[in-house]
């Protein structure tokens, strides 16, 4: 794991840095042109989420390692593939590009905060948690680098918008290199903790489909605005959940890395899935939806 501890911090921090290359000041204002759907969609983010992935890892009985490993999931914010999967569903990409960048910042604080209580609760005592140390760890891994690529993109927007692509396959390369080691490493158990994880990881990606987008439609949004909300919700930042898990500054811990590793597959499916799904249904906004924009 010793590569892990500079690699897999790289790459997520290469990651949030093209995150910060597509944002401006303007994507933090915009939460003005969509209250009432940002609120709803940052609550379910925040609250419903987290309480959902509990029950089910309650009625799971999974053991502390992968029930930590399930709330980290849970915890982690919105991730960039969302804009993407709403570009291509009909959703309000505006809204989406929002909804990530204030996602990515609240993630540095509530996402310590149900790790740590996830650890405390489930019980695992060889895992130390993130303490202060740990969490600044987490702000400087996250936070740091959208920054910075704001800061770019406010410098030199034309430098930005070259870079965007070169950054993207830099840290995948580097990610998938790292994970793949990761899990080569526990190649004799990883088939039991797939067996253990796969069917709470599929649930719990539907559920969050589909509380993203119900959720909202009940608050009387939009269905441009709910489709963003719904990818938003339902595709995970996996990546950040991962890196959190097997960094030897972190947790260390390679089985918590399990449910994010096979919830990152099995989300392009379900997302497709309830793409095709919400695409095929009339877009007709609800009568609350006037003041939200179309």
């Amino acid at each position: 794991m010793a590569l892990a501890s500079v690699f897999l911090p790289l790459a997520l921090a290469i990651i949030m840095l093209g995150l910060g290359l597509s944002l401006t000041i303007a994507d933090f204002r915009r939460v003005l042109a969509y209250p009432k759907a940002t609120v709803v969609a940052l609550t379910c983010q925040i609250l419903v989420l987290p309480a959902v992935c509990l029950g089910l890892v309650l009625a799971f009985g999974l053991p502390p390692a992968l029930a930590v490993g399930m709330m980290l999931l849970a915890a982690s914010p919105g991730g960039t593939t969302a804009n993407l999967y709403s570009h291509l569903f009909g959703g309000d990409v505006a809204l989406n590009v929002t909804l990530t960048a204030i996602n990515s910042v609240l993630a540095v604080f509530t996402l310590p905060l149900v790790t740590n209580l996830s650890l405390s609760y489930f019980g695992d005592g060889g895992t130390l948690g993130l303490q202060f140390d740990k969490t600044l760890q987490v702000i400087a891994i996250v936070l740091v680098p959208v920054a910075a690529g704001m800061a770019v993109r406010a410098l030199a927007p034309r430098f930005a918008e070259r870079m965007g692509g070169p950054v993207k396959i830099a840290s995948a390369v580097i990610l998938v290199a790292v994970i793949l080691g990761a899990l080569l490493q526990e190649l004799d158990n990883l088939g039991t903790y797939i067996a253990s994880v796969g069917l709470i990881t599929l649930l719990f990606s539907v559920i969050s489909l589909a509380v993203g987008y119900g959720a909202p439609r009940l608050a009387g949004v939009g269905h441009r605005q709910a489709v963003a909300s719904c990818m938003e919700i339902g595709i995970h930042n996996a990546t950040l959940a991962i890196t959190v898990a097997l960094s030897p500054a972190l947790l260390n811990d390679t089985r918590m890395a399990v449910p994010a590793a096979t919830y990152g597959v099995l989300m392009f499916f379900t997302a497709a899935a309830a793409g095709f799904l919400l695409r095929s249904r009339q877009a007709t906004p609800a009568p609350e939806a006037t003041t939200e924009r179309t």
